[in-house]
């Protein structure tokens, strides 16, 4: 275990490396009391946790942000088959008895989502309950891979898609200023799912100059880029490519429910919202089903997909109202 000497000064957070499941993890921390862990999405880091942390930690609680593995100073290895959600959720596991937690909350957003909802499943026993933002829990389909399905649905050019080939992501994300690249992850704002054609792919130009939301600076920009630019997306990418192994490898978990007590939070334009079948499955029975103990479903109107940081206080708010009544 090492301090990590990063200078960057938000609110008393204290960061430090910690020795999990065979990797080095980065954390960022602060307050004490019931540990409540914030788990980030792609392509994001603990960062996006920010005002989440300040405003729990500010209320008693020790909130507990990781970088996931493959993301900005943890450890990431290179190949996808490390990035499985028995290896991300180990991290997890791992981390938790690092901190000498008996049971923690957990909150996630995007992939975050995925790795809480994965812990539930795994290790109940270690979650005193769930707040998932953009991703509902997704139930194994035994008849059909991700990947298949995504490709029927939307086909080669969707974006999860596209992120299996290197020179789609990763070599496309070369050729554009990581700032801007940011800037077009971060600001994207619509329910649309995201079609990225060969002749038209990441790297290509936004047709107007983007302009900043309220809720996100020039220095937040800058710290996510240089971040990836010196880590690549490599790590971050591997979680798509390994949907398929995941698939193959939690078989044994195909009907299985999530029973801890959980909420989701969605904003009504996140593109997550308008998957086909989504909001049928989140609000006509399916989704209680899967989740027996879904005490609440929130849509907050207008608020696209990065919604810890587009609607910070609302969506810290909405933890502690929470986690504070477990």
């Amino acid at each position: 275990m090492g301090e990590l000497a990063l200078g960057d000064g938000i609110g008393g957070i204290t960061h430090r490396t910690v020795a999990v499941n065979g990797i080095r993890l980065h954390i960022a921390e602060k307050g004490t009391g019931p540990a409540v862990l914030l788990l980030h999405g792609f392509p994001e880091l603990w960062y996006s946790w920010r005002h989440q942390i300040s405003y729990l930690s500010s209320r008693g609680y020790r909130a507990v942000a990781p970088d996931l593995r493959g993301f900005g100073d943890s450890d990431a290895p290179l190949p996808h088959d490390c990035y499985t959600m028995l290896h991300v959720v180990g991290d997890i596991v791992a981390l938790i008895q690092f901190l000498g937690e008996e049971k923690v909350f957990v909150v996630g957003h995007d992939w975050g989502a995925i790795v809480a909802w994965n812990l539930c499943m795994f290790r109940p026993d270690l979650v005193r309950s769930v707040v998932a933002l953009s991703v509902a829990f997704m139930p194994r389909n035994p008849l059909r891979k991700p990947l298949d399905t995504l490709r029927l649905v939307y086909g080669d050019d969707y974006y999860v898609c596209a992120f299996q080939e290197k020179e789609r992501a990763e070599g496309e994300f070369a050729q554009i200023d990581l700032k801007l690249l940011m800037k077009k992850f971060l600001t994207y704002h619509d329910p649309k799912p995201v079609i990225v054609p060969k002749d038209k792919g990441f790297s290509t130009p936004p047709e107007k100059e983007i302009v900043l939301p309220a809720w996100l600076s020039e220095e937040d920009v800058e710290y996510f880029a240089n971040k990836f630019r010196c880590t690549g997306f490599t790590g971050g990418v591997n979680y798509y490519r390994a949907l398929d192994l995941n698939w193959e490898l939690t078989a044994a978990w195909t009907g299985a429910q999530i029973e801890v007590p959980a909420k989701f939070i969605v904003g009504d334009e996140d593109l997550t919202y308008h998957f086909p079948g989504a909001k049928e499955y989140i609000h006509h029975g399916g989704f209680r089903k899967d989740v027996p103990l879904l005490q609440d479903v929130v849509v907050i109107e207008g608020a696209g997909h990065f919604i810890n940081q587009e609607k910070a206080m609302e969506i810290a708010e909405h933890i502690y109202e929470f986690i504070s009544n477990i």
